[in-house]
């Protein structure tokens, strides 16, 4: 089949190209590179079967047929949409809206990746599809969160009103090879600091809980939420349910580093969201889905890459 993925330079669309191309699917992936980097894809350029554009999804594609579309393109980190709120908005509305009329005009699948962040700082825990989210439409994550909202609510109409085969999967935290070290992410930042000396750091007391999914187990979540049958019209939450303190992460990373790093806190971030966690009951039922990839051996591979990007060895 040949399949679309944009934002295919970034972190997740780069796996995920990864593995449309060992199935033998034929790969487009479209960037305009605010976040994404094309090295992340350099080791696909030699396949025949893979093609890299640089376009802004904000503007329509030209129309070439594809069977598969996966719209993954957005900042996704915290530096990532602070640093560009205006385009992440974008992306997500205005992007997303000629998307689906390329998947409306060739009767392409679609699949729209959102994120947990649609549920805000939840009151619910853990978070099941069904619950509508406690989200501050005007804060420092509105650009992000309000954005993928309106991606939701667009997607879901173009099935209700065009009958399109799409289906959205909520994506939680998720880390792995080619998470940028800059990106202001959780797991990326305690192991930067980690190796690089410095104090690692967490935000308040640490108490507050996350749930990580090794990208690997995620984009087999992603693959199965296009291919399996019955989820057209789904809304799927993609995630790992063993939820950890940030304290206690922090440990983590620390022991399997070896780093002489101190632990220290810091004032908590504004908006901080206290618990994060993803009822994956569905994902379960639905999909035959579930993580695989354990927290410390998710953490050594990631460890691995990030030894090759902040010593260069």
């Amino acid at each position: 089949m040949k399949a679309l993925v944009t934002g295919g330079a970034g972190f997740i669309g780069s796996h995920l190209c990864e593995s449309l191309l060992t199935q033998g699917h034929q790969v487009t992936a479209v960037d305009n590179f605010i976040t994404g980097t094309p090295a992340n894809v350099a080791h696909l350029t030699q396949n025949s079967n893979f093609r890299l554009v640089e376009h802004d999804v904000v503007k329509p594609l030209p129309g070439e047929p594809y069977d598969l579309l996966f719209h993954l393109a957005s900042p996704a980190s915290p530096v990532g949409y602070s640093q560009h709120p205006v385009e992440t908005l974008l992306v997500n509305s205005q992007g997303t809206y000629h998307l689906l009329e390329l998947a409306r005009r060739q009767q392409t699948r679609f699949l729209l990746a959102s994120t947990s962040e649609v549920y805000g700082d939840p009151l619910q825990h853990p978070q099941p599809e069904t619950y509508w989210g406690n989200v501050n439409p005007v804060g420092p994550r509105a650009c992000y969160d309000e954005g993928k909202r309106f991606a939701e609510a667009l997607t879901i109409t173009y099935v209700r009103l065009h009958n399109l085969d799409a289906r959205i999967v909520r994506i939680f935290n998720t880390y792995g090879p080619r998470n940028l070290p800059e990106d202001g992410r959780l797991i990326p930042n305690l192991v930067t600091q980690a190796l690089s000396g410095q104090p690692i750091t967490v935000y308040g007391n640490g108490r507050q809980t996350r749930s990580f999914c090794y990208v690997s187990d995620l984009v087999d979540g992603i693959l199965r939420a296009m291919f399996v049958p019955g989820t057209k019209g789904q809304v799927i939450n993609l995630g790992n349910p063993e939820e950890y303190a940030v304290l206690e992460i922090a440990q983590v990373v620390k022991r399997l580093t070896g780093s002489p790093s101190p632990i220290v806190h810091t004032p908590a971030r504004e908006e901080e969201i206290a618990r994060r966690r993803p009822d994956i009951t569905k994902a379960q039922q639905l999909l035959g889905w579930q993580p695989r990839v354990g927290l410390e051996q998710g953490l050594r591979q990631t460890i691995g890459w990030f030894k090759g990007m902040v010593q260069g060895s």
